[in-house]
């Protein structure tokens, strides 16, 4: 089976760094992947992305040693089963709230007798490899998502799942969830307090700690805090950043 890259960086100590797409578009994503991260997200949660566009980005994504991750709309065996049949090399699940709640997003990636996933990697078995079936729980990454209250009280408990290989934190939903404003990059004392707490569960758990964030100032800050993975940039930042020079170009115009 294809190895999991994330993998052989962490093992090697050193941290990882990804991209995101929200958008629509096998060449969006094709773009993302050749820009060299180490890994890129395709978010069919808050994302534009419905299941045909998914798979056409997980192909693209392929044709770059890229490690392909979904982030699935919600806890639900059948949508993370079908985006790892598609060729995921992991799952990002929002919203885990307790240890039972992730137990059942773990086990629905896993094959039997580790969990319950159904046997079908239509697609799956072309990227990763024939021996898919015999390796695909030792490759495939889950991460649960930490983004509430709840689950922040709950941390421990959620990092001591069986085969859990992560968690990733929602800055946004978090900080909504502790009575904070939304957004990304906040270096707010009770947010900051929050993620040492998640940081310090995963490295008692020995899993690995992941963040959101928004640029590369502060995915640097994260990276020294001891995250493992920090996703820096996504194709909408990338757009709208490059959208400014219009309206730079439109002051020039205006003010000559």
């Amino acid at each position: 089976m294809r190895a999991n890259r994330l993998r052989e960086i962490w093992a090697a100590g050193k941290p990882a760094i990804g991209g995101w797409c929200s958008m629509p578009g096998a060449f969006s994503a094709e773009l993302m992947a050749a820009m060299g991260w180490d890994t890129v997200t395709i978010d069919t949660q808050h994302g534009m992305i419905g299941y045909s566009e998914m798979l056409a980005m997980l192909q693209a994504i392929s044709t770059t040693p890229t490690v392909p991750l979904v982030r699935v709309s919600w806890n639900q065996p059948g949508e993370i089963m079908r985006a790892l049949d598609s060729g995921a090399y992991g799952v990002i699940c929002p919203m885990i709230n307790n240890a039972a709640e992730c137990a059942a997003f773990v086990q629905a990636c896993h094959y039997p007798p580790e969990g319950f996933r159904s046997s079908g990697p239509t697609r799956a078995i072309v990227y990763g490899g024939p021996d898919y079936h015999a390796k695909a729980n030792s490759q495939i990454l889950t991460f649960a998502m930490i983004e509430t209250a709840q689950g922040l009280a709950n941390v421990e408990a959620i990092v001591a799942t069986p085969g859990l290989d992560g968690v990733y934190i929602g800055p946004s939903d978090l900080s909504l969830g502790l009575g904070g404003p939304p957004g990304q990059d906040s270096d707010a004392p009770l947010l900051m307090t929050a993620f040492d707490k998640v940081l310090s569960a995963c490295k008692k758990a020995g899993v690995r700690a992941a963040v959101h964030t928004n640029s590369v100032v502060y995915s640097q800050k994260m990276i020294a805090r001891g995250f493992d993975l920090v996703t820096v940039g996504s194709d909408t930042r990338y757009l709208r950043s490059g959208g400014r020079e219009v309206t730079d170009m439109r002051s020039w115009i205006e003010n000559r």
